[in-house]
């Protein structure tokens, strides 16, 4: 869980460690995201996946913004309403709506998303930790990425996702540039 003790800023920094530990899970897509799902680093591999999606458009990427403000998000997301519930889960989750920096951060998206937003604030929901979710990828088509999220200090979560059947893994591999097979297949 993330915790924000004394409400202070989110964290935008990355320390050390954590970049060595996104450049030890190259090639494969990895995120870091503060509790306020702002995207601080990434792999390559996650470039390769999110840049032609537009995710990574804007100077300061966010999951939830994209997923509420951007009209991509829903061809991007097969899952749309799954991924939207999902995000503000974790958007709650992290400090909840008493730390003043969600709370600002939700009222900006009731206003700008709506009602697609505004409805899910109410809604009880913890994050999952790790599943499966489909991206439609307009170079790669649909992909099934096996992602888990890991909890770490500072209020940063790291996403990594791989591959969770064979088509997806080649199509990561040719968005890459890749040698077949390069990212196993998860079977879950």
């Amino acid at each position: 869980m993330f915790v924000c003790p004394s409400a202070q800023p989110p964290v935008v920094s990355i320390r050390p460690t954590v970049q060595a530990l996104l450049d030890k899970l190259e090639p494969a897509p990895a995120v870091l995201i503060n509790r306020m799902t702002q995207i601080l680093a990434y792999t390559t591999g996650f470039e390769h996946l999110a840049r032609p999606i537009g995710l990574l458009d804007v100077a300061e990427p966010s999951f939830v913004w994209f997923v509420f403000t951007d009209p991509r998000a829903r061809d991007v997301y097969p899952d749309w309403d799954a991924v939207a519930t999902q995000q503000v889960a974790t958007l709650k989750y992290a400090a909840g709506l008493a730390d003043p920096h969600v709370a600002a951060l939700a009222d900006e998206l009731t206003v700008t998303a709506g009602g697609p937003f505004a409805e899910r604030l109410t809604t009880p929901g913890v994050p999952d930790r790790a599943g499966i979710q489909r991206w439609t990828h307009p170079q790669a088509g649909e992909l099934r990425l096996a992602y888990e999220a890991l909890e770490l200090a500072d209020d940063q979560r790291l996403i990594a996702y791989l591959p969770a059947d064979e088509t997806s893994s080649a199509a990561l591999d040719r968005l890459a540039d890749r040698h077949p097979g390069t990212l196993r297949v998860v079977n879950g």
